[in-house]
């Protein structure tokens, strides 16, 4: 099945998050002529061609919808065990395996975890956690905002505000 997105239109490739097609070209890739969604990442402004034949394998998606976001919320609000267990680079691996799914819900369950440590532990976290956190978050504030038409910074309030009242 292929992927019907339009200029104009938002969507969320896994690897980067929320974005805008700005454009549908015509282009010989790899000898193969084909369509290609043209992106603009919201975060960062990257510019990221999709074949539109692949778009769906590649996992390019529609934003979630408002009761979507109202679940993966609630991931925040759970006392589940952590995703990842054992030494830190097991934990990793678990972790990027996570974020490169392209699903919100394992997105949201990697940044419960992390803000998880950094709040129960009250310390730093590391500088791959740090780097972990940042990306989980880059991946699913600005969508979450979309979803919700709310603000980031209140996205973002609201999950850590969740994350405290699981720990108490």
């Amino acid at each position: 099945m292929e992927s019907n997105f339009q200029v104009g239109d938002k969507a969320v490739h896994p690897a980067h998050g929320l974005g805008e097609v700005t454009a549908i070209e015509s282009r010989a890739m790899g000898g193969i002529d084909g369509l290609y969604y043209v992106l603009k990442i919201l975060e960062s402004g990257m510019r990221v061609m999709v074949p539109k034949r692949t778009a769906e394998t590649v996992g390019l998606r529609v934003v979630m919808s408002a009761e979507e976001a109202a679940r993966v919320l609630e991931v925040f609000s759970t006392k589940e065990k952590p995703v990842g267990t054992g030494p830190w680079n097991r934990r990793l691996r678990a972790y990027t395996e996570l974020l490169k799914s392209g699903s919100p819900v394992e997105v949201a369950r990697v940044l419960r975890d992390l803000y998880t440590v950094k709040f129960r532990h009250e310390k730093e976290l590391s500088y791959g956690e740090r780097r972990l956190m940042d990306q989980a978050r880059a991946l699913l504030l600005k969508e979450l905002a979309a979803a919700t038409a709310t603000d980031e910074k209140t996205i973002e309030r609201m999950i850590e505000a969740r994350c405290v009242e699981a720990l108490a």
